[in-house]
């Protein structure tokens, strides 16, 4: 399941399920995994760095869970998860590994794996060659006890990764596989978003199956247009009084709007579309990374978007470089150069006394896409803007850049 339905879950749950920590690597949050940590529980929940999904279910602490498997319990107050009863509850399996770094020894099935430990022991234990006779017949102590046990999907823990969302996670939602930024040689045109959604088999309402569409939206696209292509949002954010102005030519020529711009904020598909009050045409879209040190951090969903730059060589010749959600700010400089103007300094706080404890962040505007850069180099956002398309151009132009 995404990240965010996690913490969703655990939140609703806050009275039995306290003291809940996130860890994360603030310079490299691509190496590592996003932990949630109940601490009071004994539990940690792994999510892949790139895809943010549950990959790993660790129980680190024995005591404060009751386990148990078929209906049976296999670790509890009354019962201790020895080797003995692993075998009880579990049968045999492949010989275990001992890892003398950790002093573990480590017992794998199926997607399930369980650590004992052996700092005790002068030497690594050792196993007949006959496995007839199940755990019974490795040389382990009697009553050696588990310290860890790992839930994952496959074969290995070392090479598990993130299956599939489960069908029972969509709960009516519209999740984005992947969104590929549409443009010309002037700049952004819209995006193209491959879907994903659950709907009912024919004759069986209940036999849920896995839909993928692909949909576009442009600049000039009305909020009809928007509605019958993405489907309702989940929120409308209307914007107030617009604070940027000052960066324009000439703000104090601009006459105060009589309404305001609005969003359709698509939270599971990390996209915003902006809509100009007066025209009610979308004018900007924003694609949201979900990095963990961020303002917005488990807001959205990662949007996995794929964004063609077009870069001059000293040949006059031009090329195309592809920008994703994992690139960074160094490597996109890289091939569009530098930006001639200074960027601005981007710090949020929900009110004027609070203070924002992930510090500000970095907006550059090129190509009509304004970067936002953490000060780990990587990518916040990217807003996209452009003219609205003429009103006779047809809506597959685009398709092919």
């Amino acid at each position: 399941m995404p990240l965010a339905q996690a913490v969703s879950i655990l939140q609703k749950h806050c009275r039995m399920i306290r003291n809940v920590q996130i860890l994360y690597s603030e310079q490299c949050p691509l190496n590592h995994d996003l932990i949630l940590s109940l601490t009071q529980d004994g539990i940690k929940l792994l999510f892949d760095a790139f895809n943010q999904r549950l990959k790993v279910i660790e129980v680190y602490d024995l005591t404060k869970v009751k386990l148990k498997y078929c209906g049976v319990h296999f670790n509890s107050q009354a019962i201790a998860p020895t080797i003995e009863q692993i075998d009880q509850s579990f049968g045999a399996t492949h010989p275990g590994v001992y890892n003398t770094a950790e002093q573990l020894f480590h017992l794998n099935f199926r997607g399930l794996s369980f650590s004992f430990q052996l700092d005790s022991w002068t030497e690594a234990p050792k196993y007949e060659p006959n496995f007839a006779h199940g755990l019974a017949s490795l040389q382990i102590p009697h009553g050696a006890m588990v310290k860890r046990m790992y839930i994952y999907s496959g074969n290995s823990l070392q090479d598990t990764k993130a299956p599939a969302m489960p069908l029972g996670c969509y709960m009516g939602n519209v999740y984005a596989e992947s969104v590929d930024v549409l443009r010309d040689a002037s700049g952004p045109l819209g995006l193209r978003l491959r879907l994903q959604s659950t709907g009912c088999g024919p004759g069986v309402m209940a036999d849920a199956k896995l839909r993928v569409s692909e949909r576009c939206i442009y600049f000039g696209d009305s909020c009809q247009d928007v509605l019958g292509t993405l489907g309702a949002p989940h929120k409308v954010f209307y914007k107030s009084e617009d604070k940027m102005k000052i960066h324009s030519p000439s703000p104090h020529k601009q006459v105060p709007a009589k309404c305001n711009d609005y969003f359709y904020n698509y939270f599971t598909l990390g996209v915003d579309v902006l809509f100009d009050a007066n025209t009610h045409r979308a004018k900007k879209f924003v694609l949201h990374t979900n990095y963990p040190g961020h303002y917005n951090f488990n807001i959205y969903h990662r949007c996995d978007f794929r964004i063609p730059l077009t870069v001059k060589r000293e040949s006059s010749e031009t090329q195309t470089e592809i920008c994703t959600t994992y690139s960074k700010w160094d490597s996109i400089q890289e091939h569009l150069g530098h930006p001639v103007e200074k960027p601005v300094v981007l710090h949020r706080s929900s009110s004027p006394n609070n203070t924002n404890p992930f510090g500000s962040t970095f907006c550059f505007g090129l190509q009509r896409m304004i970067f936002e850069v953490m000060q780990n180099n990587h990518i916040a956002s990217v807003t996209l803007y452009g003219a609205p398309r003429a009103s006779g151009q047809q809506k597959s132009s685009g398709l092919g850049q």
